[in-house]
């Protein structure tokens, strides 16, 4: 039987399946999650986007924002920060983290060096803002699809400063979006000496060439591409499907968590 987990997100449906000792992880548009969704139900899932009722995904699969073991939770918190959160403090539970996930939504989330929830921001992410230059204006184009979102991966930068209209929006918006991650996490360090900055969500690799060199020199900066997904499937790992209660299923399942390497470590303190 396959194990799979699945995360609904506001724009894509994120799946991981179990893959010997790691996991294989693929992303999909809502309407093939949901083809996909028929064919093999997830052991687990959770959802920030709307859950269609087609699906036909099983109630008692669904990670509740209960589950997740994140101290001072409040109760209208997306599920996705938490367990974003919940899993980059869990890699080094003796040191603060803040948790930028570069999706739809660019959402920065604190958590303190005791493993509690202290706060975030959110403002709109790459695409929406390059949607919102198009819709609220007559002259800027609306990019096509790639410039932000699924795919932008794909597309580099190029010239700080370019000509042409199209880069020159692409540049000012990724650039205000890592301006505004620097500067969290400046205060985020300030705020609790030895705090870590983990990077993470769809448009992350466009932004990580131009964070790196914007952060203090004593913030440890990794980029975790797939940490919702390992949460997920540390909190709801093979054997809770034996019949185990939702509370059983807490502990770490460390081979079912594929990490990225620090990208730069950060001077000691």
């Amino acid at each position: 039987m396959r194990q799979r987990w699945l995360l609904i997100g506001n724009s894509r449906w994120h799946w991981a399946e179990a893959a010997g000792t790691g996991l294989s992880v693929w992303h999909e548009a809502p309407d093939a999650g949901e083809v996909s969704a028929r064919a093999a139900a997830p052991l687990a899932w959770a959802a920030v986007g709307p859950v269609p009722a087609a699906t036909g995904l099983n109630e008692a699969g669904r990670l509740r924002l209960s589950e997740v073991p994140l101290r001072d939770l409040p109760p209208w918190l997306g599920i996705d920060r938490a367990l974003a959160g919940w899993q980059a403090w869990r890699d080094q539970p003796d040191r603060p983290v803040l948790v930028a996930d570069a999706g739809t939504v660019l959402s920065l989330t604190r958590v303190d060096r005791q493993g509690g929830f202290r706060g975030g921001r959110l403002l709109a992410g790459l695409a929406l803002q390059l949607r919102a230059m198009a819709a609220g204006t007559r002259e800027l184009p609306a990019l096509e699809a790639g410039f932000g979102g699924p795919g932008s991966a794909q597309k580099p930068l190029g010239e700080p400063w370019p000509h042409a209209t199209e880069a020159a929006m692409l540049q000012g918006v990724a650039r205000g979006l890592v301006a505004a991650i620097a500067a969290a996490a400046s205060e985020a360090e300030q705020a609790e000496a030895e705090c870590r900055l983990v990077l993470t969500g769809g448009d992350a690799p466009l932004l990580l060439p131009l964070l790196e060199p914007a952060l203090n020199r004593s913030m440890a900066l990794s980029w975790r591409p797939e940490l919702c997904l390992e949460a997920l499937a540390a909190l709801r790992p093979p054997a809770a499907a034996d019949g185990a209660a939702p509370g059983e299923a807490l502990a770490p399942a460390p081979a079912l968590q594929p990490q990225s390497p620090a990208l730069r470590p950060g001077r000691d303190r």
